[in-house]
């Protein structure tokens, strides 16, 4: 079974919430380190570029899949 976990976090002033499978979470957490950024900051940083339609959760995802990506090409 796959479980997601639910996350909140405050971007801009205002309380959101995601929802990522626990490896989506443990790489953007990686990356938010790797950037010597918070969490939270990597998550607005990720919601302001994302396309309006494009909920949070998949853009995240999409985030960490094109980071993984950009490492081993």
């Amino acid at each position: 079974m796959i479980v997601q976990l639910k996350r909140s976090v405050t971007i801009r002033g205002h309380r959101t919430s995601f929802s990522l499978e626990k490896p989506f979470l443990d790489e953007l957490q990686a990356i938010a380190e790797s950037r010597r950024m918070s969490l939270a900051a990597l998550v607005g940083e990720v919601d302001e570029a994302r396309p309006r339609m494009t909920n949070l959760s998949s853009a995240l995802r999409i985030h960490v899949l094109d980071w993984l990506k950009s490492r081993t090409s």
